[in-house]
């Protein structure tokens, strides 16, 4: 593959690499299609990945005792998912990820990406920023979900994700909102 068509220079956006450290990076990275409706990673997996999403669209939920599920993220193309709690803390997997579309995603294990940051520190800064931003997107979704009314809450998931509405069900946004089906109807219709 020519360095200035990888798909490195596309999770990376915004670095230079040269072409030895393009080979280094894509041997380590590996391409993965997943089906509408497969499930990426099971509550009780060990979670050693993270998933870069070149197109599609995923989604990450919990799902309680009483078998409710609890949306917790969409992940859409150029954003990185996996459970991370599981990924970070090393115990099993507390979340399901499912694909709500056929996607491809690439993903890097553990010890791949701590080979990485050695070999390519710029890797390492640029992770950790992503990382940065994605936590502080975490904190301000949780503001959002204890201090804004239902309504709000779904403008800033528009904002959020424009024109995901047409890969999703109506309790797949619900869940993330934190209300009913019934609720979100009744928003939309005011709207």
């Amino acid at each position: 593959m020519r360095s200035e068509n990888s798909i490195i220079n596309k999770i990376f956006e915004g670095l230079v690499f040269t072409v030895e450290e393009i080979k280094l990076i894509e041997s380590v990275f590996h391409k993965i299609f997943i089906q509408k409706g497969e499930i990426l990673i099971h509550p009780g997996d060990v979670v050693d990945s993270q998933y870069y999403i070149l197109n599609g669209c995923l989604r990450s939920f919990y799902t309680d005792k009483q078998g409710k599920e609890y949306t917790i993220q969409f992940g859409i193309k150029d954003w990185w998912m996996s459970d991370f709690t599981a990924f970070f803390s090393g115990e099993k997997a507390i979340m399901t990820i499912e694909a709500l579309e056929d996607s491809i995603i690439y993903g890097i294990n553990r010890e791949d990406k701590e080979y990485l940051y050695d070999q390519v520190p710029k890797i390492d800064q640029f992770i950790r920023k992503k990382l940065e931003r994605a936590f502080a997107a975490f904190q301000r979704r949780i503001l959002t979900g204890i201090s804004k009314p239902a309504k709000e809450r779904y403008i800033d998931f528009l904002a959020t994700y424009p024109d995901i509405e047409k890969y999703l069900k109506n309790y797949h946004i619900a869940s993330f909102l934190g209300i009913t089906t019934e609720s979100l109807s009744r928003i939309r219709k005011e709207m």
